[in-house]
């Protein structure tokens, strides 16, 4: 073999190794990076193939501008927006709630305030059980959902988004 043909084959080689290092190092698709977009959105992409008849009748999605605490279970969070899906009246437990956090925030150390201090029981009368209390994140997006009915669902969809 000649020498240019010595190098076309490094070459191929190389651009080989390259692609497999990038498909074994890349991120996968359930592991993608932040979501882009407008997250009172993203929630109605969270309710997609539920029935509305298992969703409260007062579902409401807004802004989370004050009393973070009440939602999250925490106020220590280095947040840029956020909000919430709530029933404005209802006897079904059901808050889901994202948070989009500032650039350089500890993701991993929030999540854990937010699981450790979150009230399942913060209504009166009903209460969501703890196995329906999920705290996920894509990036710098962080999800919790606090829900018995569809739980799986809705963690489901946020992965596939």
């Amino acid at each position: 073999m000649d020498k240019k043909t010595i190098g076309i084959i490094v070459a191929v080689l190389v651009v080989v190794v390259l692609v497999v290092l990038g498909v074994i190092f890349l991120p996968s698709n359930n592991e993608k990076g932040s979501i882009d977009g407008n997250l009172e959105d993203i929630i109605g992409k969270l309710y997609e193939g539920i029935p509305e008849d298992t969703l409260p009748s007062s579902l409401t999605t807004f802004p989370i501008t004050e009393n973070i605490e009440y939602y999250l279970g925490t106020s220590d969070i280095d947040y840029s927006e956020a909000v919430v899906s709530e029933p404005m009246m209802s006897s079904i437990a059901h808050s889901v709630v994202l948070v989009r956090l500032n650039e350089g925030a500890n993701v991993e150390e929030t999540m854990q305030k937010i699981k450790d201090n979150v009230n399942p029981r913060k209504w009166v009368c009903v209460w969501v059980e703890d196995e329906n209390v999920r705290v996920l994140n894509r990036g710098n997006v962080i999800l919790l959902i606090m829900t018995n009915t569809s739980p799986d669902i809705i963690e489901n969809n946020f992965k596939n988004l």
